[in-house]
């Protein structure tokens, strides 16, 4: 007798958003082959559609709440809400890319491809529910990252930023396996359920094999998430690296980190929260010190945002610590909010790499309240935001972070929260003082950018156009989201209360 063989069912449903990715990247990949003066932008439209059908598909999946793949992933509301923030991002970035100087020298077909590919491994990321999806999903959002950040072939600082960020990602990668490998010897199991049954019964406090395997896996995601002391390749990595692919890097990989970061703690290893915390709270108050300390001295707005994520990570890492519904809820609700403030603030410093030879120095910015205040009011708001001022939406995201540590008895951890936002007055008054109260430093204008392709180098500075408004409207309506999700929180708030439900129920 032969045992009959049944097959395993696959959900296309909740599979849909992937799958529209998938195909995206196969398309977007073969038009990048077409030669022509309009191939730019049918490349582009080619990936900006693949965003929107996976939007679409991710919208019609939520609610849904179910297991794929024999239990490896979930289309919960938590994953297809971070979605949002992955296609939003990737669609930000590929407008800011259009006449981008550095990613010219690049086939665009090929860097929309790499930059799909690296949304479907945060996709995955999202939704893992299993270890071996968790690295799958990892390195399939990190890999294309590594040829984005280098993709500028003709500045040396593009490529020693793709080769820091390969070189110490890595490391990172297989901190994160020999702990994932640990884990699985420890609980004999990949799943997150069983991984939580056996951390519930034992504990891991008294089994030193457990113990290891999560702090390699915890120092792992704090490498992709900028946690301090693991964020030493970003300040680096970001200044080099074209700034559209920085931008991209700073928000989704962010939310990426924190999507797997929320459901490996608030779900694998939740039973045994109280051995856990305290030493996840430490990394939360080292991450806001150090990112705030750093970010004080910073002349590069690159590198500035970069320790701002640094100190803003370590803000969304107390709402992971005190592992409740509040707390993801707030985390969701800040990483919306992270994605809107870092958008507008960083087409700002793209604009205005692209109009003056400063590049990103914060002297680009100087005086142009009065000169160019389509581009002054959104980085002002933007920098208010992140320092956390009523009506703005950061406000709101500080607030529900606080709200969640006095509620999960870390109020200590809130007072933490409210001195590093007070610390970071420091630098980010100081960029709205350059904007508003300095005079202009009338610098020298680039080559322009004609319309359909790239200039020439100039000799005196980097390539660059005059007024571009694909850029200032992304600036515009990114700052006029914050205001009015700072006024009207409660659509964000719904979908964040959701992915709450979909985990905590």
């Amino acid at each position: 007798m032969t045992a009959a063989l049944h097959a395993p069912h696959i959900d296309y449903a909740g599979l849909s958003p992937l799958l529209a990715l998938s195909g995206g990247v196969c398309v977007t990949l073969l038009l990048g082959l077409a030669r022509g003066p309009g191939t730019r932008m049918l490349v582009t439209a080619s990936a900006l559609l693949t965003l929107a059908a996976a939007t679409t598909l991710a919208a019609w999946q939520f609610g849904e709440n179910k297991s794929l793949v024999e239990g490896a992933l979930r289309a919960d509301d938590l994953a297809l809400s971070l979605d949002f923030v992955f296609y939003a991002a990737a669609a930000c970035a590929l407008i800011l890319s259009l006449r981008d100087p550095g990613t010219s020298h690049a086939s665009l077909g090929d860097y929309s491809a790499l930059l799909l590919t690296s949304v479907t491994g945060m996709t995955v990321l999202a939704g893992a529910t299993n270890l071996v999806t968790l690295f799958l999903g990892i390195e399939l959002l990190s890999i294309p990252l590594y040829v984005m950040c280098a993709v500028d072939l003709h500045r040396r600082t593009s490529l020693e930023s793709g080769l820091k960020y390969l070189v110490i990602g890595s490391v990172g990668s297989a901190t994160l396996l020999y702990g994932l490998a640990f884990i699985y010897g420890a609980t004999g199991s990949t799943d997150f359920g069983p991984i939580a049954h056996a951390v519930g019964r034992s504990g891991i406090a008294h089994d030193p094999l457990l113990l290891t395997g999560i702090a390699l896996a915890a120092a792992g995601l704090a490498f992709k998430a900028s946690v301090a002391p693991f964020h030493q390749w970003t300040p680096d990595v970001y200044q080099g690296a074209p700034t559209p692919v920085t931008a991209f890097m700073a928000v989704a990989t962010k939310a990426a980190a924190f999507a797997i970061i929320l459901r490996f703690f608030d779900v694998a290893i939740h039973p045994a929260k109280g051995d856990w915390d305290v030493a996840l709270a430490a990394l939360a108050v080292a991450s806001i010190a150090i990112g705030n300390i750093g970010a004080i001295g910073q002349d590069s707005m690159k590198r500035l945002l970069a320790y701002s994520g640094v100190a803003q990570a370590g803000y969304m890492l107390a709402g992971v610590v005190v592992g409740t519904s509040l707390g993801l809820k707030s985390v969701v609700f800040y990483l919306f909010v992270y994605l809107l403030m870092n958008v507008a603030a960083f087409a700002v410093v793209i604009a205005r790499e692209r109009e003056t030879v400063l590049g990103d120095d914060i002297e680009a910015v100087r005086g142009i309240g009065a000169s160019r205040p389509a581009l002054a009011w959104p980085l002002t708001i933007s920098m208010l935001a992140l320092a956390g001022f009523p009506g703005t939406a950061g406000f709101i995201g500080k607030f529900f972070l606080i709200e969640a540590t006095v509620q999960g008895d870390f109020t200590w951890l809130g007072v933490v929260i409210v001195i590093g936002s007070m610390l970071s007055l420091a630098y980010y008054l100081r960029v709205v003082a350059a904007v508003w109260m300095q005079p202009g430093a009338e610098p020298v204008r680039a080559t322009p950018v004609m319309a359909g392709g790239s200039a020439e180098a100039s000799p005196t500075g980097p390539r660059a156009g005059g007024v571009q408004l694909e850029v200032v409207a992304i600036a515009v309506i990114a700052a006029a989201a914050v205001v009015a999700f700072g006024i009207i929180p409660s659509p964000l708030l719904d979908v964040a209360s959701d992915a709450a439900r979909a985990v905590f129920g």
